[in-house]
């Protein structure tokens, strides 16, 4: 029976972590190897005591089941002293048959919790220790105590391997399962900054876009107030009727397109501390050409089926469409070079519109190891999300498929 143990080796040290309170699981260990400690003993009581097979003297013989009981208690705190109760265990063994069993028990666990450093000396000092009982008993009664005595050793040297097996196989369970967490807490730090990442550049396009809204109001607004006034001082003629009207409507057709970019704005997260004072004209759709033409030209194979209906969207979702297709096709470049990407931007009024960007996977590639969780498709999925779209991604017969439906905009 092998005993378990809760505590690991700490990284912090050659020590042990708290050992806590036991489980269900140690208890039942512990129960386990005290109920076969205790019938080794039982098991040795006729030949060692009852019937003196070996000739011991008689303090030994009245000792032993003091002893054996000693050995068999001690084995509930073997997580708690390992060091100690393996001394324990050493003593045991030049004096007592009956505690055989516990002692290999403790041996073991010494080994487990404290490693080869402090098994290896202490399971040295008990074989030693149990030669002088093994050469003066044993002659006449079980063969040759020189056999017995290298038989003692090397059945003491398998336990503590044993031992220091379990607790290098915990050790790398353990190392397993601290890199397992590091990586998640790595990839979920990632992602958190892809998507305020890509909050904060979407939160600067639409910044460019209401400033470009505004200038066009208080341009607007300053003729109108201009004329009004020299029409009141006389200065200049009054704006006819049409003139007027239109202007108003300029100015009513800005401010409309600008509260629905801060209606954008405010569901989009702006760094203040990023300092990044970068500007380049905002994409949209007339930019796409370019775009599958540049990746052509890269020596990308691609074929584009682009509906003439989406250079009717608003500027923020042609933006969206732009950024979908070009984070598309840089996916496709970096995973699957030469393959042809399809590219189809469809739909219309009173239908959805659909980005979908289709390639080859190569050979061997499974699933799992397409980018579907990969930061550039993190912040595609924020700019679908904030459109009400949904967006979805995988392999399909040999194909990865990025597909992105949104709700055409009354």
């Amino acid at each position: 029976m092998v005993p378990a143990a809760r505590s690991l080796p700490s990284t912090r040290g050659p020590g042990l972590l708290p050992p806590g309170r036991r489980t269900a699981r140690d208890l039942g260990v512990d129960v386990a190897v005290f109920v076969v400690a205790c019938a080794v003993a039982v098991a040795e009581y006729p030949l060692t005591v009852a019937a003196d097979h070996y000739g011991l003297p008689e303090w030994i013989r009245t000792a032993e089941p003091f002893l054996a009981a000693v050995a068999c208690l001690s084995l509930w705190w073997r997580r708690r002293f390992p060091t100690a109760l393996g001394l324990l265990a050493a003593g045991l063994l030049a004096v007592s048959n009956l505690a055989l069993g516990a002692a290999l028990v403790l041996l073991f666990s010494l080994a487990l919790h404290r490693g080869w450093r402090h098994a290896v000396p202490v399971t040295a000092l008990a074989w030693l220790l149990s030669v002088p009982y093994v050469v003066l008993y044993f002659p006449g009664t079980i063969g040759d105590p020189l056999l017995w005595t290298v038989l003692l050793g090397l059945m003491l040297a398998l336990v503590a391997t044993a031992g220091l097996a379990v607790r290098a196989r915990r050790e790398l369970v353990l190392s397993l399962r601290r890199h397992a967490e590091n990586l998640a807490r790595t990839h979920v730090r990632d992602l958190a900054d892809a998507r305020r990442d890509e909050r904060a550049r979407i939160a600067r396009e639409m910044h460019d876009v209401l400033a470009h809204r505004i200038s066009l109001l208080s341009v607007h607004a300053g003729a109108l107030e201009y004329r009004s006034a020299a029409a009141a001082d006389g200065t200049a003629a009054a704006l006819p009727p049409g003139e007027l009207r239109d202007a108003a409507a300029v100015v009513r057709d800005n401010a409309h397109r600008a509260l629905e970019d801060l209606q954008e704005v405010l569901h989009v997260l702006r760094d203040p501390a990023s300092g990044d004072e970068s500007w380049s004209p905002p994409p949209s759709a007339d930019r796409l050409p370019a775009l599958l033409a540049e990746a052509r030209s890269g020596g990308q194979p691609v074929r584009d089926d682009l509906a003439d209906a989406v250079h009717e969207l608003p500027e923020v979702l042609q933006r969206s469409v732009y950024r979908i297709v070009q984070e598309g096709l840089t996916n496709a470049r970096k995973h699957a070079p030469g393959a042809e990407v399809r590219v189809r931007v469809g739909g219309g009024h009173g239908d959805e519109l659909v980005v979908e960007i289709v390639n080859a996977v190569p050979v061997g590639v499974t699933g799992r190891e397409i980018p579907g969780a990969g930061t550039g498709l993190t912040g595609v999925a924020e700019r679908v999300t904030l459109h009400g779209g949904t967006l979805t991604h995988g392999v399909d017969a040999g194909r990865f498929r990025l597909v992105a439906r949104i709700p055409w905009p009354a």
